[in-house]
C-alpha cells in the first residue's frame, strides 16, 4: 500500500463508518501523532489506523472526541509499536483504555531486539527502509501537507507485516504467549498523569532541600500541579522548578518575602497568585515530610551480594535466550523477588520459567556462579 493513498476522515460519519468497519476484523493497527509542548494534558493530533491494508488518518481535532473513543469500542487486537504513549495518549484525551494489544517493540525483545525503533525494525525484519520525515514537524497544522501525511501514515503501512513476521518466529521458538503477558503488563500499567501529592518528588535538586523545606515544597508542587491542571498548560508555565525550591528554602510569609525569592518573577506576586502561592506555603510550614528512599537505598545490605549475583545470572540468560535483559527482570524485580513478595514477577510465568529455579537455588545458597572459560557465566550446584 502506497501511504500516499491513505483515506483522510475529518466528519463524525467518517469516523461512525470506520468504527462500524472496525468492529468487522480481527485486528487492526495504529499509532498517534500529539503534541504536549504548549499544554499538560497531551493534544491528539492525529490518528493512523491500518485495516486490512487500507490505511485511515482520522483528524480528532475535527470530532468529538466521544466519536474517537468509539473507534476503539472492540475487542479487536490493536497492533503498535512501542505503545506506551500512544496508550496514555488515548485515555486522558479521549478516555480510551485498550486491554488487547500487541506491541511489535515489546515482542521483538523476545527475539534478539533490545527496545528497536520502528524504522530498525522494519529495515531488518521486511529489509524495508521507512521515509525519514521531520522530527519536530506540527501536526496540529490544517491542512496536513502530503509529505506529512505520507510519513504519518507509513507508521502504519507495514506493521500487519511486521506483525506476523514476529508473530512466526516467536511460534517457532515457543514464545508467544510469553510475548502476550509481557503486552497485558504494558496495557495494565498506570497512565503517566501527575499525581499532585507526590508531583514535588520530580522537581530537579528538591533532594537537596532541607526537612524544614520539604513540607513547603511538597504543597507548592502539589497547588502548582492542579493550577496547571486546571489551566491545561505546562507547570513550568505555571511556575518554574527554580522559583519553587527557591520559595520552599525561603517559606516566605509576605508578598515582599515572596518577591525575594529566587526564581520568582513580577507575575507571581501580584493579585491571586501570590495569595495562592503563600497560602500553599502555609499549608506546607504544618507538614513533616520525608523524602522516600527508593528501593536500591533501602534494600538490606545483607542481601546486596545476592541481588549482584542474581543480576549477572539474568544476563546472562537474556543474553543466551536472546531476550531484552530489562525485559526479563529489572532492578526493582530482583529486590522483589529476595524480599520474598509473593508477588514478583520472578516468581511467576515466563520469567519463572527461565530464571525462578535457579534463582531461588543462589539465594539459599545451593548453586553459584562461575566464568565458563569462553566470555560467560555458568550456574554450578554442589
Amino acid at each position: 500500500m502506497n501511504p500516499a493513498d491513505a483515506t483522510w476522515i475529518d466528519t463524525e460519519s467518517g469516523v461512525t463508518t470506520l468504527a462500524r468497519r472496525l468492529r468487522e476484523v480481527q485486528s487492526f493497527c495504529l499509532d498517534t501523532e500529539f503534541h504536549r509542548e504548549r499544554t499538560y494534558f497531551p493534544q491528539l493530533a492525529l490518528i493512523q489506523i491500518n485495516v486490512e491494508g487500507a490505511v485511515f488518518l482520522v483528524d480528532p481535532t475535527a470530532v468529538d472526541p466521544v466519536s474517537v473513543a468509539s473507534l476503539f469500542q472492540g475487542d479487536e487486537l490493536v497492533v503498535l509499536h512501542a505503545a506506551q504513549q500512544d496508550l496514555d495518549v488515548l485515555q486522558l484525551t479521549c478516555d480510551v483504555r485498550l486491554e488487547n494489544i500487541f506491541d511489535t517493540q515489546i515482542a521483538a525483545g523476545f527475539i534478539g531486539y533490545a527496545t528497536p525503533s520502528l524504522q530498525s525494525l522494519v529495515q531488518r525484519e521486511l529489509g524495508i527502509s521507512l521515509p525519514k520525515g521531520d522530527r519536530l514537524t506540527d501536526w496540529l497544522r490544517r491542512p496536513l501537507t502530503t509529505d506529512q501525511c505520507a510519513y504519518a501514515a507509513a507508521d502504519v503501512v507495514h506493521l500487519p507485516a511486521l506483525h506476523e513476521s514476529i508473530t512466526r518466529q516467536l511460534v517457532d521458538t515457543g514464545r508467544v504467549d510469553w510475548a502476550k503477558d509481557a503486552c497485558r503488563e504494558l496495557a495494565a500499567r498506570p497512565s503517566s498523569l501527575v499525581d499532585p501529592s507526590t508531583a514535588w518528588l520530580r522537581v530537579k535538586d528538591v533532594r537537596t532541600l532541607k526537612p524544614r523545606a520539604r513540607g513547603v515544597a511538597q504543597a507548592v508542587a502539589e497547588w502548582r500541579e492542579v493550577r496547571a491542571q486546571r489551566l491545561n498548560v505546562p507547570v513550568r508555565h505555571v511556575l518554574a522548578d527554580l522559583a519553587l525550591l527557591g520559595i520552599a528554602q525561603r517559606a516566605p510569609k509576605s508578598v515582599d518575602e515572596l518577591a525575594q525569592s529566587r526564581g520568582v518573577d513580577g507575575r507571581h506576586t501580584k493579585g491571586s497568585i501570590a495569595r495562592e502561592i503563600l497560602d500553599a506555603v502555609e499549608r506546607g510550614r504544618d507538614l513533616e515530610v520525608t523524602y522516600p528512599r527508593n528501593d536500591v537505598e533501602e534494600f538490606d545490605r545483607d542481601l546486596r551480594p545476592a541481588a549482584t549475583l542474581i543480576s549477572a545470572w539474568i544476563s546472562e540468560v537474556a543474553a543466551r535466550e536472546k531476550i531484552e535483559v530489562a525485559m526479563l527482570g529489572t532492578r526493582s524485580d530482583i529486590i522483589d523477588f529476595l524480599r520474598g513478595n509473593p508477588d514478583a514477577r520472578l516468581r511467576h510465568g515466563w520469567r519463572a520459567q527461565l530464571v525462578g529455579s535457579d534463582l531461588g537455588d543462589l539465594v539459599s545458597g545451593v548453586a553459584g556462579i562461575a566464568f565458563d572459560g569462553a566470555g560467560g557465566l555458568r550456574l554450578f550446584r554442589g
